[in-house]
């Protein structure tokens, strides 16, 4: 995706007959790359949750910093290289080596991440390998996910290496999901 991001700020739903929630995030250039923060409110098996996030971007849409923080007290700080190496509040964790994107279950604009760091044409299958960060609970592991340029720049289908989990999530011009069939719709 070659558009050059000005300041974005983006509203996701739940999908309709999910449990409830919502999120807002805000996307701006920053010197060096990006900025996002977002807020999210929502369900998880039956656990209400409000979390807030923070993501600091490279130029090449590499994850460098990550905070999140829960309305019930948890928090997290995630450190990378951008090529592979985390810190997980502040100690080394061997168990992410490999690790370019990060993954927050609640949202889906860390599906943009590997979307526009790759930039694939039609056809194009990608496996990345990434941080996945449960919420509720903030849990962190490494998890295995294929990307597959459907249509270039509007098409993507997402599967979950490690649960068989797939989706086709159509994207904007920027490469923000629009729909992400039975979890999360975009209200712009």
């Amino acid at each position: 995706m070659t558009s050059t991001l000005i300041f974005r700020s983006i509203r996701w739903s739940a999908w309709e007959g999910c449990e409830a929630g919502m999120e807002q995030a805000d996307v701006s250039p920053a010197e060096g790359g990006l900025d996002v923060a977002g807020v999210v409110i929502g369900t998880e098996d039956g656990t209400r949750f409000g979390l807030s996030y923070r993501l600091r971007l490279d130029a090449l849409w590499h994850v460098r910093e990550a905070t999140l923080w829960t309305t019930s007290g948890k928090a997290l700080r995630l450190l990378s290289n951008g090529r592979g190496s985390w810190q997980v509040d502040g100690r080394e964790e061997p168990g992410l080596q490999g690790c370019i994107d990060i993954d927050i279950q609640a949202t889906p604009l860390t599906n943009t991440l590997p979307i526009r760091r790759l930039d694939m044409k039609p056809g194009d299958a990608v496996e990345v390998r990434l941080c996945y960060v449960g919420v509720p609970n903030l849990t962190v592991s490494p998890r295995s996910q294929r990307y597959t340029a459907l249509e270039s720049g509007l098409d993507y289908r997402f599967e979950s290496l490690d649960s068989g989990f797939t989706a086709d999530l159509p994207v904007d011009r920027d490469g923000f999901v629009l729909d992400y069939p039975g979890l999360f719709r975009r209200l712009d």
